[in-house]
């Protein structure tokens, strides 16, 4: 879909109350009477690095122990036939959560059908889950419209832009939902990953701030309030009306550029990549807005979040979906510098910079951006 965004998280993972030692997590769980080679994978994202530990069934049991610093948000993923779980779609897999005692497991066929008992964190967990799963289910019915109806119709400007008013409203209502957990539960560990789901989709610190504040004092002192509170001012320093931060990277041709170069324009920075199936989507916009606005006082500057080795792959992009303003990367994934020095944790990402440096508009996208466009610079 159109308006989605590839997100820089794949598994959830905010310290909880910053245990100041570290803690024990003894993991026990039941799945009927399943042997060997019936196996259980542990999934889950410690310190920037994926994590992955399997064990056998022994008349349906299965353990995992260890010991780690803060609570952890992990996957635990049945293989029934033991031969393996490369098929994600088809994957049965249940999520918990790694924290302090011991933790059960108990299912009857299927591990996503589970039951979880344990220590607090898992048993506020089984609260949170309707609000954390609502837009999931609205993302896999509308994926499903998709990709049921033919190319043709989903070139169709009126289908994308209905698709994107569900997912838009979707989005909206989560928000709501979200919000009112935090406002009754404002000492929980989930009011922090809820607030962290609404910043996924809108880092705004106008909005996010002010719930913050409400916190309790012992969350916004916790090791995971104090990484959310870093975050928001990572944002601050990006939000409209700032001025935006100049960098250098180099271009297609291996030459340094920097954002300052172009002062003077209006610059939409855009941040893409090859691989990304939704920045492609969106890069006839970027394209047909270049076109329109090229001779009024504005440029586009790509910035690439393409993979070491991965040259010739962004450039065949930038051919291919043409692209014909300057293109900029350090060839670095995620870890490109300029995306992290703007907080970008998903993409396509981009921010509108006004003649003087200043950020007017960011996240613009499809008629958002030729409505902004079209505001600043006339028809």
């Amino acid at each position: 879909m159109k308006n989605t965004k590839i997100i820089l998280i794949t598994l959830l993972a905010i310290p909880f109350l910053g245990y100041s030692q570290s803690n024990e997590y003894l993991l026990d769980g039941k799945v009927g009477q399943l042997n060997a080679p019936a196996k259980v994978y542990l999934s889950y994202r410690l310190n920037g690095s994926n994590v992955l530990d399997s064990v056998a069934l022994n008349n349906g049991t299965f353990q995992f122990k260890g010991t780690i610093t803060d609570p952890l948000r992990a996957s635990l993923i049945l293989d029934h036939t033991g031969t393996g779980i490369k098929n994600k779609k088809k994957q049965d897999v249940l999520a918990v959560y790694l924290e302090k005692g011991e933790i059960q497991i108990n299912a009857t066929d299927s591990i996503k059908k589970a039951t979880v008992s344990g220590p607090k964190i898992n048993m506020e967990y089984l609260g949170y889950k309707a609000n954390e799963n609502y837009l999931g289910k609205v993302m896999t019915t509308l994926n499903s419209k998709y990709e049921k109806t033919s190319k043709e119709q989903q070139k169709d400007p009126e289908f994308q832009k209905g698709l994107e008013a569900r997912y838009a409203k979707a989005e909206a209502e989560r928000d709501v939902l979200l919000n009112k957990y935090i406002k009754a539960h404002p000492d929980s560990f989930f009011s922090l990953v809820a607030l962290k789901e609404i910043g996924d989709s809108n880092m705004d610190v106008n909005i996010l701030e002010p719930v913050f504040n409400k916190l309790s004092a012992g969350l916004k002192n916790s090791a995971a309030g104090k990484e959310f509170a870093k975050s928001m001012d990572k944002a601050r320093a990006t939000s409209i009306g700032a001025m935006a931060m100049d960098f250098s990277q180099n271009d297609v041709n291996d030459k340094p550029v920097k954002l300052s170069n172009f002062r003077g324009k209006y610059v939409l920075l855009d941040f893409w990549a090859s691989w990304c199936g939704p920045c492609r989507k969106e890069n006839p916009n970027v394209v047909k807005a270049y076109q329109t606005y090229k001779d009024k006082n504005f440029t586009v500057l790509g910035v690439s979040l393409d993979q070491p080795g991965k040259k010739q792959d962004w450039l065949q992009a930038i051919e291919k979906d043409g692209l014909t303003w300057t293109q900029l990367s350090d060839l670095q994934g995620w870890k490109n510098a300029a995306s992290t020095l703007y907080g970008v944790r998903g993409i396509p990402a981009n921010f509108l910079i006004d003649p003087q440096g200043k950020i007017v508009g960011k996240d613009l996208r499809g008629a958002a951006l030729e409505k902004k466009l079209e505001e600043l610079l006339g028809k």
